[in-house]
């Protein structure tokens, strides 16, 4: 179906749904650019189409039954969604399974200095980037601080028009006759993206006056002290809302599409879905842009403990069942995948290469060079997932990340597969991946939420 272009097959109808779900996507990657805040917007989602938290249901020592729909989140950062159908220990369930984090700048704990009157945040980027792309442009922050009395404040600076912005400074071009003869890796140095935070001295007494004058404006203003940047998750992200680019609106620019395009269009079709034949899962997990680690991250236990969790309400857990549960499921590695850029074509196989308007991209493998540290889909679930999208009139694509030598990338897919599994990359393809400003076409967003319901539904 590659050879057809999405956008000439639509109706009147379709393009206005298609519309629809994109004005839903602009505003959900407009405000959650953080972990933490698409976490709280998903349990919002979930909770208006009738979710309820499973941590509810154990203190309230209530029991589940088919129709039940349940979440679960862990640390703020990772949401788990379930809607129970027939079966769920035979049949398995149908999992989308996305990550909610992205590339940035994080502050470090103790970040703020003052030198030559110039308050800095010393700085820790988070995930793969091209450091140059991150500098002279907005910034705002984003995220939290826990105070030793236990309260969090939550931290949003740069999003309102009326908010300040921060930025990375560059050299001028004038005095950059060295820094131009560096590779694009060594043109910006790590340690000196830090974030200009404040110039203005407190008074002409104070020692670190410009220092001071911002912790009083910070005390002023969230009543927190210096040592509270010690507990502190704050994340220095593109200021601005996502815009539909280009004159014809065909395409999306914003922050964060990797993986939150994902995200969003698995949790709509996840959350359409009434009384499913199958149990549907959600899975909106952190710090996959870092290898998956930590309690957030797909290679902790959270997961499968609260599948054993969930078959303990429905009466039926045993550790057979909770094994049985997770090898018979089937799941969707809802994850991006590289545009072909036709100003890099030489980067690219474009017979294997995702192209705007072709619809989803399925990945049968994904990693590097001789396809190390993939997930290796079957080839008999790669012919039944290709029989649902025909069904259900989806534009689908298969697609690598770049030539053979030259490309490579890793998901949470392999994780999953662990459990034995069936598993498949499958995403919304993505130009300027990992930049601060990356771009998708709406016509794609559109077809992966076809592609991610007709998936919950007969798979």
């Amino acid at each position: 179906m590659k050879d057809k272009n999405a956008w000439n097959n639509y109706s009147p109808e379709e393009l206005k749904a298609l519309e629809n779900l994109n004005k839903g996507y602009i505003d959900f990657i407009s405000e959650g650019k953080t972990e933490r805040e698409c976490t709280e917007l998903l349990v919002k989602m979930a909770e208006a189409h009738g979710y309820r938290d499973l941590n509810e249901v154990i203190k309230n020592n209530e029991t589940l039954s088919i129709g039940s729909k349940v979440y679960a989140v862990n640390m703020n950062k990772c949401l788990i969604t379930f809607n129970i159908g027939e079966d769920i220990v035979n049949r398995g369930m149908n999992i989308l399974g996305a990550h909610i984090d992205s590339p940035r700048i994080d502050l470090k704990q103790n970040p703020l200095y003052e030198t030559d009157e110039f308050a800095y945040l010393d700085t820790q980027y988070y995930g793969g980037i091209k450091k140059y792309q991150w500098v002279t442009m907005p910034l705002a922050l984003h995220g939290v601080i826990a105070k030793k009395d236990g309260t969090v404040v939550n931290v949003n600076i740069g999003e309102d028009p009326s908010d300040p912005v921060f930025f990375i400074s560059d050299l001028l071009i004038h005095l950059a006759q060295d820094q131009m003869q560096l590779t694009a890796a060594k043109l910006i140095d790590g340690e000196n993206m830090d974030i200009v935070f404040g110039t203005q001295p407190l008074d002409s007494e104070s020692e670190s006056a410009v220092k001071a004058n911002v912790l009083k404006l910070l005390k002023d203003k969230y009543g927190i002290e210096e040592d509270d940047f010690w507990s502190a998750e704050i994340e220095a992200v593109p200021a601005g809302r996502a815009r539909e680019a280009g004159l014809d609106r065909s395409l999306i620019l914003g922050y964060g599409h990797d993986d939150r395009s994902c995200a969003y269009t698995s949790a709509v079709a996840l959350f359409e879905v009434e009384n499913p034949k199958t149990t549907t899962c959600g899975l909106f997990v952190d710090k996959e842009e870092i290898g998956s680690y930590g309690a957030t991250g797909m290679q902790s236990h959270f997961f499968e403990d609260i599948v054993r969790e969930l078959l303990d309400r429905l009466g039926i857990y045993t550790e057979l069942n909770a094994a049985r549960v997770l090898r018979n499921s089937r799941m969707l590695s809802s994850d991006v995948s590289a545009t072909y850029d036709p100003m890099y074509a030489d980067k690219f196989s474009k017979r294997n290469a995702a192209l705007f308007g072709r619809g989803i991209v399925f990945n049968k493998y994904t990693g590097s060079r001789g396809k190390g540290g993939s997930n290796d889909a079957n080839a008999e679930y790669l012919g039944k997932l290709r029989a649902i999208m025909h069904k259900h009139n989806v534009m689908f694509q298969s697609a690598e990340l770049g030539k053979v030598d030259v490309g490579g990338g890793g998901t949470i897919a392999y994780i999953l597969a662990l459990y034995g599994m069936e598993v498949v990359d499958s995403g919304i393809a993505v130009l300027n991946m990992h930049a601060p400003y990356e771009a998708v076409s709406k016509s794609d967003v559109y077809e992966a939420y076809k592609g991610y319901k007709a998936f919950i539904i007969e798979a």
